[in-house]
């Protein structure tokens, strides 16, 4: 008898060994995407831009980040993710620098558009480039809790410890300083997933894709009505994170503006409410894995989701500035947010055949979200106020709870009928 040699820590932990450098270049390169997410906006009107303008801003950033999210996919497809993944990085550090050397000295809204809006493009194409490469390493019977894995390093940067570190900087070298420390961890990041992560999958397209470039391409956005779960799918990671992008617009200055908090406690709430999110993010990749993929979304995200959105602009807006209860309810949305986290897991696996272009339709629903939430506040917060937004978000949760349960797995009815069958069968041959 023979013994199996020991599962390495990061396997049992239900990461792909050969990723583990990656999951923590991935971690630096959100901390630096992240580091603005608290404070950009005020910063920006206080540098005389009104509301509006920084909305349209944020939002022409998040279509291009839509943009990137979707081609994250189809790129992965036919150059490989790795490629991608230096893409997105190049593209980041690019037009960062544009936004810090011309934009912000010479307070030119169209250089900020086109400096800030097409960084848009950078971090969906390096962090979805990485998520490909998971898809395509990852064991199905351990991918939500990789995919749970991949979400603790994304939102472990963007926003909870930028946030944090933010929050530390600011006061030290000043918010425009540290936006030049984002690029330099952002660089960091970048380089510690490609340089040191040494496996096969990044480096060549997936076996079996067989077709070629603009028919990648076509199919990545016919799949959405080809395969109608798909495109439900796509759908509700929209709305996942959409009210997410959209209180990044108008929390910082509700809650310190209304509310009366100050910048730096909107900045600690801000961090513990993706702190919370980044071991929930573990929690219900592993929970999606034993409990269901479509159980998980439906009710500890969208049904989590709907009641933690109103929570959180309710209890500041009646207890006011009371810090304590402030960071329970944020906690709490934080946490629901990552009731999706097994949408990675499941949309790919809806279409085995197509996995990257399924990959590249929910990836578009992510992108999607980064300006349909701000796109949401510019068009409703002046006719409807804060308020009025965030039913508009809470809304929207309670429709993705719905959608959920029509996110069925192919093979979900094919079990049950066989498990018909051979009931039937046994039935029909025990004896009288």
């Amino acid at each position: 008898m023979t013994n199996s040699p020991p599962r390495s820590l990061i396997t049992r932990l239900g990461m792909p060994p050969t990723l583990a450098w990656g999951y923590l270049g991935l971690l630096l390169f959100m901390i630096g995407d992240g580091v603005e997410s608290g404070y950009l906006s005020p910063y920006l009107i206080d540098r005389h831009l009104s509301e509006s303008r920084v909305a349209l801003l944020f939002t022409v950033y998040g279509i291009a980040a839509g943009i990137a999210a979707w081609l994250s996919g189809v790129l992965s497809d036919l150059w490989g993710p790795r490629r991608v993944m230096w893409t997105g990085l190049a593209v980041w550090a690019v037009f960062q620098l544009l936004f810090l050397t011309a934009a912000i000295p010479l307070s030119s809204y169209p250089l900020m558009m086109l400096g800030y809006g097409l960084r848009g493009l950078g971090y969906p194409l390096f962090a979805y480039g990485f998520l490909v490469w998971i898809a395509g390493v990852a064991p199905r019977a351990r991918l939500g809790t990789a995919m749970g894995w991949f979400w603790f390093a994304f939102t472990g940067g963007l926003p909870t410890l930028g946030s944090l570190v933010a929050s530390g900087l600011i006061p030290q070298i000043g918010a425009y300083g540290t936006l030049w420390a984002a690029l330099a961890l952002v660089v960091a990041g970048g380089l510690v997933a490609l340089l040191l992560v040494r496996d096969d999958h990044g480096g060549k397209r997936p076996r079996g894709a067989g077709e070629g470039p603009v028919a990648t391409l076509v199919g990545s956005v016919t799949i959405l009505w080809r395969n109608p779960r798909v495109g439900v799918g796509s759908l509700v990671r929209v709305i996942n994170t959409a009210s997410q992008f959209g209180f990044f617009v108008i929390m910082p200055i509700h809650f310190t503006r209304t509310v009366g908090f100050s910048l730096t406690q909107w900045l600690h709430l801000l961090s513990a409410m993706f702190a919370t999110n980044i071991f929930a993010n573990l929690l219900f990749g592993v929970a999606g894995d034993r409990l269901g993929w479509r159980r998980t979304i439906a009710w500890f995200g969208g049904a989590g989701c709907t009641v933690s959105t109103l929570l959180l602009f309710y209890v500041p807006h009646l207890a006011g500035a009371n810090f304590p209860l402030a960071l329970l309810v944020a906690a709490f949305y934080g946490a629901t947010l990552a009731g999706y986290v097994p949408l990675s897991a499941l949309v790919p696996t809806l279409e085995p055949k197509h996995r990257g272009q399924a990959l590249a339709a929910l990836n578009l629903g992510a992108g999607a979200s980064t300006f349909v939430g701000p796109a949401v506040v510019a068009v409703f917060v002046g006719p409807l106020g804060v308020e009025g937004v965030v039913w508009i978000f809470a809304g929207m949760y309670a429709v993705s709870c719905l959608l959920a349960h029509f996110l069925k797995l192919p093979d979900e009815s094919d079990t049950a009928v066989a498990a018909t069958a051979e009931a039937a069968a046994g039935t029909a041959s025990a004896p009288a």
